[in-house]
């Protein structure tokens, strides 16, 4: 990686944070921690930060084309909009269940996941909420749903079910908005930590946190290993592009778990001009 270094953007002492995404209408930069159900924002040109409670865990949180957020919550998804107000999108409660990671696909739907508290297996699901608000699930039987993104051609979608310790491709139809033939696309050493979330650049490759990895790799659009970042926290969760000409690389952290760690963990780091991103959509409903 050359002399890329992660540097701290927000300094933080985040439970589980997750989730980073650039808001290119407000220009910051929107994570969550999962744990203290709190949604953060982090505006890079003047330092401004702003912080949403949650009344439940949120897992993720994602800009609404018409403003406010969409919010993968313990008990399903739900909006807020730009003056605060809330409504259920999809209310699905199962107990023992939460939301987990979330991502907008190109057509702006909302693929969202869940797992169990206990990490049960097999007791989570993705379901895509579309821009009308109906509600599909599209996999099931999964674990720790995290990391979910599509290739620049929007033909292929890539997912991580954390403790199968793979990253797996699927192919996708954009016209259907379907994915099948779900598949390894990265199988990960035992020893290297455990895929976390990611995000595609616009070369089509996936930089991937590693979670008890202390890294972020990046990975070529066919499946091999190109570089790694080192990282000074333990415990990375997602990363997402952001900044100006989304060529900055923030990276979201935790320190459950950790005890009294003495580094920046938990905190939102970034790699200045690291590489090209691609916007991510906002949700369209």
């Amino acid at each position: 990686m050359g002399a890329a270094r992660a540097e701290v953007a927000v300094r933080a002492d985040a439970e589980l944070g997750e989730g980073p995404t650039w808001d290119e209408s407000g220009h910051r930069l929107i994570w969550v921690d999962i744990l203290a159900s709190r949604v953060h924002t982090f505006a890079p040109d003047t330092g401004r930060r702003t912080v949403l409670a949650t009344e439940q865990h949120v897992g993720a949180a994602k800009p609404c084309v018409t403003g406010g957020l969409v919010v993968n919550l313990r008990d399903g998804i739900g909006r807020y909009a730009a003056d605060g107000s809330f409504r259920w999108l999809h209310h699905d409660p199962v107990p023992g269940r939460r939301g987990n990671e979330a991502m907008v696909a190109p057509d702006g739907a909302l693929w969202a996941g869940t797992m169990f508290y206990d990490d049960r297996p097999g007791g989570g699901n993705v379901t895509r909420i579309a821009p009308d608000g109906s509600a599909t699930e599209q996999l099931t039987a999964v674990t720790v749903s995290n990391g979910t993104g599509w290739s620049p051609d929007g033909h292929r979608m890539y997912y991580v079910d954390t403790p199968t310790l793979r990253v797996d491709v699927l192919d996708f139809d954009p016209d259907t908005q379907q994915a099948g033939n779900r598949r390894p696309f990265v199988t990960v050493p035992p020893g290297s930590g455990s895929p976390d979330g990611l995000c595609v650049d616009a070369d089509g490759c996936l930089w991937v946190a590693f979670w008890d990895g202390g890294a972020v790799r990046r990975y070529t659009p066919d499946g091999k290993l190109d570089r790694t970042l080192e990282l000074p926290v333990r415990r990375p969760t997602s990363c997402a592009f952001g900044g100006a000409g989304l060529r900055d690389l923030y990276i979201t952290s935790a320190r459950t778990g950790l005890g009294d760690p003495p580094g920046p963990d938990g905190s939102l780091l970034v790699v200045p001009g690291i590489g090209q991103g691609r916007q991510e959509a906002p949700f369209g409903g």
